[in-house]
């Protein structure tokens, strides 16, 4: 069996003679054919953030969670040999060729469709759902999403699909806010080019934002997109912090009595079947953010393309084949 390990920063050794995973009862065994890579996994992958302390080598398959593949055995009647899946391996160590997957986890890939790598967008697409779900209804709102990496430009697309009024896309790489206009944005703000408080407060007349999410992951956009609240606004900050300790405005944010959410990926299967059925159907045009698809023998060049976003333009939503 193959599997992608960590060995130091930026280095990873493709491994391809590991014993078989043995699933128990209720559970499948899944060959992987798509593994897509995330944002959680930069810091592991570079030493960096939460990541720099870290022991080297890192567990086989560390931190892989975006995976489609087919049910090659199965211990659960329901979930038949040669079923499609989007499923997560047990341990959550999925850059592996075969993974165990318990029920929970599985959600059935339509079984007529050839070219399923783009649906493995269902994945993150369902934690962004999540968050929005928790965060309230935007109807006729000005909102604002720091950060245009894929999550950022889901974020994007579904607010406009939720009836915000405005959408204001803020990031420093500038071919990423290409997309954001592609999927939605009215104003996008290239942050190394102004002060983005002070350019959202001009936007909106002094007053801020409804909705703010923070999809970046860093410090320094935390910081900013906690000012761009209006009074009483929201505050969505989603994900894996990039640091265990990260300044925070806190007096600010308590003056202006912010309304303060914090969503992460748990609960994302309450989502993920009916993302693959609209990805599928009328959000097909969101499954243009994963690219490239880059076989496995590739895969250190797919992490260094996911990890440095400014220098490889066009790598969205990076997804190994195997």
């Amino acid at each position: 069996m193959k599997a992608i390990q960590f060995v130091a920063p930026r280095q990873i050794r493709l491994i391809d003679d590991l014993p078989m995973p043995q699933p128990d009862e209720g559970e499948v065994l899944v060959r992987s054919t798509h593994l897509g890579l995330c944002g959680g996994n930069v810091g592991p992958y570079t030493g960096s953030g939460q990541g720099a302390g870290i022991d080297w080598p890192a567990p086989l398959g560390w931190q892989g969670h975006e995976c489609l593949g087919v049910i090659v055995e199965s211990r659960n009647p329901d979930w038949p040999v040669g079923t499609r899946v989007l499923a997560q391996d047990k341990r959550g160590n999925g850059f592996v060729e075969y993974f165990v997957a318990k029920n929970l986890s599985l959600n059935r890939l339509p079984p007529e469709r050839e070219d399923v790598g783009p649906l493995l967008l269902a994945q993150p697409l369902a934690t962004v759902l999540r968050a929005l779900a928790s965060t309230g209804p935007v109807i006729g709102q000005t909102c604002a999403v720091v950060g245009q990496g894929p999550i950022g430009l889901m974020f994007t697309y579904m607010l406009n699909r939720f009836g915000a009024q405005t959408v204001i896309a803020a990031d420093p790489v500038p071919w990423r806010l290409d997309w954001a206009r592609r999927l939605g944005a009215q104003t996008v703000i290239d942050t190394t080019q102004c002060d983005l408080v002070e350019a959202v407060r001009d936007l909106t007349g002094g007053k801020g934002v409804d909705f703010c999410i923070e999809a970046a992951h860093l410090g320094p956009a935390l910081i900013d997109a906690a000012r761009l609240p209006r009074h009483q606004g929201r505050l969505c900050v989603f994900g894996v912090s990039y640091q265990q300790l990260d300044p925070f405005p806190w007096n600010y944010t308590t003056n202006n009595e912010t309304e303060f959410v914090i969503t992460r990926g748990i609960g994302w299967m309450d989502y993920a079947q009916m993302c693959i059925d609209r990805l599928d159907g009328d959000w097909a045009e969101l499954t243009a953010l994963v690219t490239p698809i880059l076989p496995w023998e590739r895969a250190a060049e797919a992490f260094e393309l996911y990890a440095y976003p400014a220098e490889h333009e066009g790598s969205l939503k990076v997804v190994l084949a195997l």
